[in-house]
């Protein structure tokens, strides 16, 4: 019997248990006797489980989600406590090149606006435009309000503001509405690949 790979969003480090028979009894029963864990298991969502094939460390972080609320990253500062400028969101952006449309990720702070004419020009482009809903969950394979710029269905170019670089430690969603995920901005950069520049306002 094997058991591993458990979260907890306070200060729970990644575990990995061994095949114990006792073991894995002893902590089956504290995962039924505790809700942390319980939520940290549904939490398994192909953005966490990006981050924890390339062995890197997130945290997680839940919060009650109001349906009537379409402040999705706003939401999410207000609902963890957390600064808005350390809270990133994700959008997905439509370029026509080559009679083919190009989905592109933009990484900004939730209380700003993206400046599109500078998005373009830092992926090489004279101009882009916002994917429609529709196709903005097509290619990244989550819902609005819950995109993530990490395990998306197609593996897309990423654009992140410069002002990431100005902190060691952002918010992002976390792949579903109701859960963000703390990164460093460092891995952030290098899991997407992203290109850094100042593409907000």
């Amino acid at each position: 019997m094997l058991l591993s790979l458990v979260y907890d969003d306070a200060d729970m480090k990644l575990m990995k248990l061994t095949t114990n028979t006792g073991y894995v009894g002893e902590i089956i029963f504290v995962l039924w006797n505790d809700e942390i864990f319980l939520r940290s298991l549904k939490s398994m969502t192909p953005a966490v489980r990006f981050a924890e094939k390339a062995g890197v460390k997130v945290g997680l972080h839940h919060y009650d989600h109001d349906p009537n609320n379409r402040h999705y990253g706003l939401e999410a500062a207000e609902a963890l406590g957390v600064s808005p400028e350390l809270v990133f969101k994700t959008l997905v952006l439509e370029i026509s090149a080559n009679d083919k449309p190009l989905y592109v990720l933009a990484v900004i702070p939730v209380a700003k606006t993206l400046n599109m004419k500078a998005a373009a020009a830092a992926l090489g482009y004279k101009s882009a435009a916002m994917a429609t809903p529709t196709n903005a969950e097509r290619v990244t394979g989550y819902i609005r309000g819950g995109i993530s710029p990490l395990g998306t269905r197609n593996r897309l170019g990423t654009l992140l503001d410069a002002s990431s670089s100005e902190f060691d430690c952002i918010y992002c969603s976390g792949g579903k509405r109701g859960l963000d995920i703390s990164i460093s901005s460092r891995d952030l950069a290098r899991l997407t690949n992203a290109t850094i520049a100042t593409i907000a306002k």
